[in-house]
């Protein structure tokens, strides 16, 4: 399988881009996990990866989207999102996640690339905005890898996401990410509509029938001002999707990335265990990005490296998270958030003000964390790959 996906990989993506991403992120990202674990043993908390969502605005309508895309365009200005990578930079980051609303909104996205070509950065998107020219600008910048989201066959994915053709104008932007032999996955939010049709073999052979390099399966989390529970998986289901990980990993040339076990297939949080924070499109400093709480805000005067390392609100919500559970303490207890978010008077970060009243209307559910059904992983590259570099980092170990 390795050497499959190796050669698929050598055969298909740009020398110069396969080199970049191998020393930004591969070596240096193993490095900023190690100076992570390092700063974990003086009791400080830096995350080694950052996930910034650069703009609200988007051009789709997702169900169950926690992102204000109705309101009024708010992002990061360039300025501000060079100063904060550079700060992150000096402490050793860099890979950063770049997320929206859609970030090819974002008009000044590609002069933010180019002024960080010693950073790697993965693009979250719907691909609906990568045209020809766009790919060759991103070949031609070199750092970055796009994450294009697919929910599911044509008629799902028009429900799902709010509008016509869908499917087939994101497979133009895939195509072209393709054509231009960029370092190319494919997301999926898995939820009830989809996983029949995108959680078997036959979609991860299409996928690299198309030259898909890697896939991402999160799973639906019904938060935001339009929950819909009916989306969400079961707990039997949410084991079915760990084991097919594991199996496909084991098998299928494709790599499948996932955020939320273990070597030992124990669930973990990564806001929890401190390897990631996010950063929202007016700059506040929340836990994860469903988590729509702060204290902190990046138009601080302070860098980014200060504000994560002494905020009491964050250190207290990892805490606190790890204590209570290995899943999502957001749909496991939303009542500990809304605690949280009242004790340390954080602010709602939303633009339509309702992120308490979402909160009390949530009905606990199971997350990853399912108990009794831990599956470890069996091919040893992602073993190793976790057990150094992704996993607790000790923070569930009883205190």
């Amino acid at each position: 399988m390795i050497l499959q996906l190796g050669s698929r990989i050598a055969g298909t993506v740009d020398p110069r881009l396969l080199a970049t991403m191998a020393w930004n992120f591969g070596f240096k990202g193993a490095r900023s996990v190690m100076l992570f674990k390092q700063r974990l043993k003086q009791g400080v908390v830096f995350p080694p990866f950052l996930y910034l969502s650069i703009i609200n605005s988007c051009n789709l309508r997702c169900q169950g989207c926690w992102v204000d895309v109705d309101s009024p365009r708010n992002m990061i200005e360039l300025d501000e999102l060079n100063r904060l990578v550079n700060d992150a930079r000096e402490h050793g980051n860099s890979f950063f996640g770049v997320l929206g609303g859609e970030p090819f909104l974002h008009p000044g996205l590609f002069d933010f690339l180019a002024q960080h070509p010693d950073c790697y950065f993965q693009i979250f998107t719907n691909g609906q905005m990568i045209t020809e020219k766009v790919a060759k600008k991103l070949r031609q910048l070199g750092n970055c890898t796009p994450l294009v989201s697919i929910e599911g066959t044509g008629e799902i994915s028009d429900l799902r996401r709010g509008s016509k053709d869908v499917l087939n104008r994101t497979l133009r932007g895939l195509r072209n990410c393709l054509d231009q032999k960029l370092l190319t996955g494919v997301a999926t939010s898995l939820c009830q509509t989809n996983i029949d049709d995108l959680l078997t073999e036959k979609w991860l052979h299409r996928l690299i029938d198309w030259g898909v390099h890697y896939t991402w399966y999160h799973t639906y989390r019904p938060v935001g001002p339009k929950i819909n529970s009916d989306l969400a998986l079961r707990p039997d289901q949410l084991v079915k999707v760990r084991k097919f990980v594991v199996e496909q990993r084991a098998k299928t040339p494709i790599a499948i990335v996932d955020a939320y076990y273990d070597d030992k297939g124990q669930a973990l949080c990564p806001m929890a265990t401190g390897i990631s924070h996010h950063i929202s499109p007016r700059g506040h400093v929340e836990p994860c990005p469903i988590i729509q709480f702060a204290k902190e805000n990046v138009h601080d005067s302070r860098g980014i490296y200060d504000l994560l390392t002494s905020s009491p609100f964050l250190k207290d919500f990892r805490e606190v998270s790890a204590q209570h559970t290995r899943g999502c303490i957001v749909l496991e207890r939303p009542d500990l958030v809304k605690q949280l978010a009242e004790k340390h008077g954080a602010v709602d970060t939303t633009m339509r003000r309702t992120a308490m009243a979402e909160l009390e209307s949530m009905t606990p559910r199971l997350s990853q964390h399912v108990p009794g059904e831990e599956i470890p992983e069996k091919h040893w590259m992602y073993r190793l790959a976790k057990k150094y570099f992704f996993n607790d980092f000790g923070v569930y170990t009883p205190r």
